[in-house]
């Protein structure tokens, strides 16, 4: 990472419906979705543990979150706010989000 943070592992936790972010092998934060069907994953919520706060976890975790969904052939809905806004600075991803109607 750009900060010198080493050992940042991202995995995605399939029985749990989100990407870990792992610092050092210990866990700092999440990306929680939710499958309604086979072509979507919609992003509710992101959270970094307060101990790793201001290191940019949550942007790698983001942004490895997206690149998988897109590796899958899959979309994505923002519902969560930080995912909503991590796009809208990566106009990268517009291909794949499906913005939420509410």
């Amino acid at each position: 990472m750009e900060d010198g943070t080493a050992d940042v592992t991202v995995a995605q936790n399939t029985s749990q419906h989100r990407y870990q972010i792992r610092v050092g092998g210990a866990p700092a934060g999440f990306t929680q979705y939710l499958t309604h069907d086979r072509t979507h994953f919609d992003f509710v919520h992101t959270e970094i543990d307060d101990a790793y706060a201001g290191q940019g976890l949550a942007g790698v975790l983001v942004r490895t979150a997206l690149d998988d969904v897109r590796a899958q052939g899959k979309r994505a809905i923002p519902h969560c706010p930080f995912v909503a806004s991590y796009i809208h600075k990566h106009p990268e991803y517009e291909d794949i989000t499906d913005w939420p109607e509410d």
